[in-house]
């Protein structure tokens, strides 16, 4: 058995193929556990593989059940065994960015996850910015030392925090003010997190995808939405990219053109996917997730 020492200064082979996809300036496929959280931490990530699936993006809450029952180190073995690489963890740590009560509590259990994905061969992890309290001018500031903080704790792992802006929130809901408040806190263990479905949905354009500097986005999460009014969609209307109408190819294409060269990880919510044969859903987001990213020549 290994010590948790031994296993947070592990090198990770699995994580080579990232590097390599960075350094060939093409976008990999990948799929969130949140997409087949029905099937649960093990079960996923077996039919995954079986799908030809290669990336994947780790969630605390079905990690969290496995590990009931199981340790951090069969968790790791799942993944060897199947010959999946981790590129992404979910921290489900809310309250990071904006200044609220609880924040001393958010960063420690922060640490906590930085810690448990370190454990598991991730060099990155991401948090949200969903929040309903109501904010002022002078809260922005302060979040900005808030994510800086964030990123010092992400540092003492050797993790990367990127953070998800979420259309909803009532801090930070779009790319444009997410980049103003990254770009501010100038910490090197921080990075703005780009999600397709928060960026068509929202209050964005596809003008402010220009406002991108290069290779300042740490990762993606990649969707479709179905044909109708924004104002009625939410989580549950995620679908596969290729099957909804986003301008997908327009995205990927200036994600490319500013320098992103990571995992593109699907991300779905519809209880069709979630509780559907893991191997038969990844199939069909293999097949037509590939055929965009072929299509917007990022593959």
């Amino acid at each position: 058995m290994l010590s948790r020492r031994a296993i947070l200064l592990t090198p990770v082979a699995l994580m080579a193929r990232p590097a390599v996809a960075a350094a060939s300036g093409k976008m990999t496929l990948a799929i969130h556990q949140n997409t087949s959280a029905g099937a649960g931490y093990r079960k996923s990530l077996e039919g995954w593989s079986r799908a030809g699936i290669k990336n994947v993006e780790l969630t605390n809450t079905l990690l969290d059940d496995f590990l009931k029952t199981d340790s951090l180190q069969a968790a790791r073995r799942v993944l060897s065994d199947l010959g999946l690489t981790p590129v992404h963890g979910a921290t489900g740590v809310g309250g990071l960015c904006e200044p609220n009560p609880t924040r001393a509590a958010s960063l420690e259990n922060l640490k906590k996850r930085c810690e448990m994905y370190a454990a598991l061969g991730l060099s990155s992890v991401y948090a949200s910015t969903a929040t309903t309290q109501k904010v002022t001018l002078d809260d922005y500031k302060a979040g900005v030392d808030n994510m800086r903080e964030a990123g010092a704790v992400a540092k003492q792992f050797n993790m990367s925090l990127r953070i998800e802006f979420v259309r909803t929130s009532s801090f930070i809901s779009t790319l444009t003010t997410l980049l103003k408040m990254t770009r501010a806190a100038a910490h090197p263990n921080l990075a703005p997190m780009f999600d397709c479905y928060h960026f068509w949905s929202g209050l964005n354009k596809l003008e402010d995808l220009d406002l991108i500097r290069p290779s300042e986005i740490g990762h993606v999460h990649f969707q479709d939405v179905p044909d109708m009014p924004r104002e009625l969609l939410d989580n549950t209307t995620r679908i596969i990219p290729g099957d909804g109408v986003s301008p997908l190819i327009r995205i990927l294409r200036k994600l490319a053109d500013k320098g992103y060269a990571g995992p593109l990880s699907v991300e779905l919510f519809l209880p069709k996917f979630q509780q559907g044969d893991p191997f038969e859903v990844a199939r069909e987001i293999r097949q037509k997730a590939e055929s965009v990213m072929r299509d917007a020549r990022v593959m």
